[in-house]
């Protein structure tokens, strides 16, 4: 732990990397429900493409659902502590597959969203920005499209921008911190890797890779809290 701390403390370019793990964290409720499913669907084929065009009162329904119960949702210790790092200039920014925006709620600027934001709400055909309220009600857009939410779904290609950017930010940084992921989904998962730098893993299910220096299979918010506190000592 010293060691990994004062790579952190020396890096000049730091950045983290973000899944799921992270947000589990702050107990976000799970929507599949005790079998697994969401109403006795497969909750893949409801964010998917084909259920915006061919189901879509189920998929605003599933949606509708999962924005409201991250009202109840809050950032935890861990995500606090990313803001205050990039806050401070130690931390660069933060690379994330995850859609809720508890990153931005813990008050990070500088944050890529790989697979969007389920707090966005635009139109299908037009893209015109609503509210989360104009989608709970049913309203569709003047041009009549669908509203959707801001989220990468299942038939969807990676949102450009934020790819290249994050890209961009990879072929500037000396060191990484990965955070709650199984670094199984692509092309994502492939990010941390393409470039020459110092890794570090923090998951409860993290496991040994030859390329990544500093493995920990801890709860991600009290490590970053010992590191915080290590950092300031």
């Amino acid at each position: 732990m010293k060691e990994f701390v004062e790579a952190v403390r020396s890096s000049n370019y730091l950045l983290a990397f973000t899944g799921a793990g992270m947000d589990t964290e702050s107990n976000l409720p799970d929507f599949r429900g005790p079998s697994g499913l969401w109403k006795n669907h497969d909750p893949r084929t409801l964010a998917s493409v084909e259920a915006l065009h061919n189901n879509y009162e189920l998929f605003r329904e599933f949606y509708t659902h999962r924005m409201k119960n991250l009202r109840g949702v809050s950032p935890h210790r861990g995500h606090e502590i990313l803001a205050k790092w990039e806050e401070e200039g130690l931390l660069k920014g933060i690379i994330t597959q995850n859609v809720s925006g508890l990153h931005r709620a813990a008050g990070s600027k500088h944050v890529m969203e790989l697979h969007g934001s389920i707090r966005r709400v635009f139109c299908q055909h037009c893209e015109k920005e609503y509210s989360e309220e104009d989608f709970f009600e049913g309203k569709s857009c003047s041009c009549h499209g669908p509203l959707r939410p801001g989220v990468t779904l299942f038939g969807e290609a990676l949102p450009q921008e934020a790819f290249r950017h994050a890209v961009e930010e990879l072929s500037q940084a000396d060191m990484i911190l990965i955070l709650g992921t199984s670094l199984e989904v692509f092309p994502a998962a492939q990010l941390p890797f393409m470039y020459p730098m110092t890794r570090a893993y923090v998951d409860l299910e993290a496991y040994a890779d030859g390329r990544i220096e500093y493995v920990f299979k801890e709860k991600i918010g009290p490590f970053l809290e010992e590191v915080d506190r290590a950092l300031e000592g």
